[in-house]
């Protein structure tokens, strides 16, 4: 079964204020397509080593979305990066345009 994004780890965080967790929604919509675009511009860029950081920092929104899988393959990406490799790219690229989709219709 494929890993889908969810707001379990939200609500579980907000102990049920909708305020909250609408904010924290709000900052994901409002950063992830940001963070996203200087990901994928280091990467045109082959710059692999601000690439292994800009994954670091897309690993909290992946958390918060609760895709635990996909925070490991970010985790294995991101040291991938750091050593000159760009091999994940593809797969990573499909999680993220998958949590833009979620977060675009939450």
């Amino acid at each position: 079964m494929k890993e889908a994004p969810n707001l379990s780890y939200i609500h579980q965080l907000s102990d049920g204020n909708k305020d909250f967790e609408e904010k924290l929604l709000n900052v994901v919509r409002r950063e992830l397509p940001e963070e996203i675009e200087v990901f994928k511009q280091n990467i045109r860029n082959k710059n692999y080593k601000e690439a292994s950081a800009n994954v670091h920092k897309l690993k909290h929104k992946i958390s918060i979305l609760g895709l635990e899988k996909t925070y490991h393959l970010a985790e294995d990406y991101e040291s991938e990066l750091r050593e000159g490799e760009n091999k994940r790219q593809a797969e990573f690229e499909e999680k993220l345009q998958m949590m833009l989709a979620f977060v675009q219709q939450s």
